[in-house]
């Protein structure tokens, strides 16, 4: 079949007739106990169960096989696990290639819940850690060691955005025989393709861009023909599984991903640029701003951006942040993103997460999403939040 365009595969992708039964969306299908018409049609389902046939509720319904089926079209490579949510994607897919007396390279800037995964759980296990600068490029060889399994990339990384260079971190990885693993949940599934880019198995959080709505937790690993078979069993036998009606609204989410980018991507691109000219403002970490690090990467490698991005203050307080935060009308505060709405958090200590590179910034740290309102009522949210902030900062130098 002749390639489709982005546009038309998110919409279409996943919705075969094997799926849909010729509605327009496959239907919601529950299921445990998947029952059988004799002993040969028992039999065959058992001897098809790693396909997309109806075997045991917990290797999924129809539902599940047309949203593995879209990710893997939107995404690529040739099969997509799912989880309950994105941490367990994470934890199930390292978990997935790593046994005792085995050494990860994990990036320094990763999701704050995956550094606790390897500090906590792989080393009780007997799996070593070793966290890299994310803009380590060819230097990474040096921290290769002949037990070394799993290269883990976040880009951009949480919080603080570095994007990486990937290519050439799986690139030095792959002659070494080590599995690549990428979250890529920032990007989502389409606006960096991870598979052409040396990637073994790309991770998302579903419960961010592809749900998009903050109302359902979701997981998705997806891999490629060196990693798909262990991949798949492992996580069943650890039994992962997911309800088919999060994935029917994670499958209702993709339809829309396109446009709702687009629009999250124009808007937090108009309050960036009103940011990195505020004189509180030392300097934005958004991946398609020059002052955000990789951002030539980002150029090189990405299709576009999202309501995800950075800021470091020149100074601040607690006292000064909690005066910013409390007031805020159209942005609220709240873990997770992806949603239609806007989010802020502010980090006085970023270094509190890192243990590879301590970074250097002026100040406190500002973590927003920009969400689907007129970003003009956003700019006059934080204006009066800036208001607010200054004005503590002088009582408190009185």
């Amino acid at each position: 079949m002749e390639k489709k365009a982005l546009d038309t595969s998110i919409v279409t992708a996943g919705r075969s007739k094997k799926w849909t039964q010729k509605l327009v969306n496959p239907p919601v299908s529950r299921a445990s106990t998947i029952v059988f018409d004799s002993v040969a049609d028992m039999k065959e389902s058992a001897s098809k169960r790693m396909d997309k046939s109806l075997f045991y509720g917990r290797r999924g319904t129809n539902t599940h096989f047309a949203f593995q089926d879209a990710m893997v079209e939107l995404e690529g490579g040739v099969g997509c696990a799912l989880y309950p949510c994105g941490t367990a994607a994470i934890s199930n897919a390292i978990l997935s290639f790593v046994k005792t007396g085995d050494h990860i390279l994990m990036v320094d800037g990763a999701y704050e819940p995956t550094r606790d995964f390897c500090d906590k759980i792989l080393k009780n296990m007997g799996v070593e850690t070793t966290y890299y600068d994310p803009m380590i490029g060819e230097g990474l060889r040096d921290l290769i060691q002949p037990n070394t399994s799993v290269l883990f990339l976040e880009s951009p990384c949480s919080i603080t955005m570095e994007v990486q260079d990937v290519p050439t971190l799986a690139r030095i990885a792959h002659e070494q025989d080590i599995v690549v693993m990428l979250d890529n949940t920032w990007a989502s599934p389409i606006n960096f393709q991870p598979f052409e880019h040396g990637v073994d198995i790309s991770v998302q959080a579903a419960t961010k861009y592809v749900v998009g709505h903050s109302d359902v937790m979701l997981g998705t690993a997806t891999a490629n023909a060196r990693c798909w078979d262990q991949l798949r069993e492992n996580s069943y036998l650890m039994g992962q599984c997911t309800s088919p009606d999060d994935v029917y609204l994670a499958m209702r989410g993709l339809r829309t991903l396109g446009v709702r980018l687009k629009q999250h991507e124009k808007n937090a691109l108009r309050v960036a640029h009103w940011l990195a000219e505020r004189d509180e403002v030392d300097h934005v970490r958004h991946p398609a701003l020059p002052s955000c690090e990789g951002h030539e990467f980002f150029k090189r490698d990405f299709k576009g951006s999202n309501g995800l991005f950075s800021l470091v203050l020149n100074r601040g307080n607690t006292e000064a942040l909690t005066a910013l935060l409390d007031g805020m009308e159209h942005f609220s505060m709240g873990y997770s993103w992806g949603g239609f709405e806007s989010l802020i958090l502010a980090n006085e200590n970023i270094n509190n997460l890192r243990t590879a590179k301590k970074k250097d910034f002026a100040g406190p740290m500002l973590r927003l999403h920009i969400g689907l309102e007129d970003p003009e009522d956003l700019i006059r949210d934080l204006e009066l939040g800036f208001e607010r902030f200054n004005a503590a900062l002088n009582r408190d130098e009185r």
